[in-house]
């Protein structure tokens, strides 16, 4: 069982460490909103991971179909969503987010971000072949083992989740050091930049 619980927490690891659009989404929020905001963000990141875990898990044949069979649509629309997202931090106003920082943490803004980093993670269902390619290097999902599956589905989480508290603590701890009001103005730019060029990239190569 520990090998199992150590597996799982290698592939939350794996799965979530490369720095694609939500770890840069992550970090931009920790900087401009707050450590709180940043860790929302993982979470629903985190969370989405383990939807499409579980999916891969139970039904890795139905969902390999679907995905082939609506690829384009799929890829498209997502990559859509990234792209507009990136234009919508790209024009953000960094006083009004230093004002936000200052504010406390409100439930609606921290769902919002949940829901958004979600969203933005579910939008991406290329993520299921990294974890069909990760289930099929580690024995951890096994029909005739329930408990085994759901030990390695936790652990899954956990390690998604140990990766966005590290990330977040440690944008934060350096955020305070360095990034003022040019900072903050130059991180959205960067940021959305990133968001807007994956966007179009995504496109361009569905279209292709």
């Amino acid at each position: 069982m520990l090998t199992t619980i150590l597996t799982g927490i290698l592939i939350g690891l794996c799965v979530s460490v490369p720095v694609g659009p939500l770890g840069v989404l992550c970090i931009q929020r920790t900087v401009t909103r707050g450590r709180g905001h940043g860790i929302v963000t993982g979470l629903g990141a985190t969370t989405s991971d383990l939807v499409y875990a579980l999916l891969v898990g139970f039904s890795m044949g139905f969902i390999i179909e679907f995905i082939e069979a609506h690829q384009l649509v799929i890829q498209v629309i997502g990559s859509i969503i990234i792209g507009g997202f990136g234009l919508h931090i790209y024009t953000k106003d960094p006083l009004k987010q230093l004002e936000h920082k200052k504010r406390p943490h409100s439930k609606g803004d921290l769902f919002s971000d949940y829901i958004t980093a979600f969203g933005l993670c579910f939008s991406n269902p290329m993520i299921i072949f990294l974890f069909i390619g990760l289930f099929a290097r580690f024995n951890i999902v096994n029909p005739d083992a329930p408990i085994q599956t759901i030990v390695g589905m936790a652990s899954i989480l956990v390690g998604a989740t140990l990766w966005w508290l590290t990330l977040t603590m440690l944008v934060n701890l350096i955020s305070t050091k360095l990034f003022k009001e040019k900072g903050l103005e130059i991180l959205n730019k960067i940021t959305g930049a990133v968001l807007i060029v994956l966007g179009i990239a995504g496109i361009v190569s569905a279209v292709i």
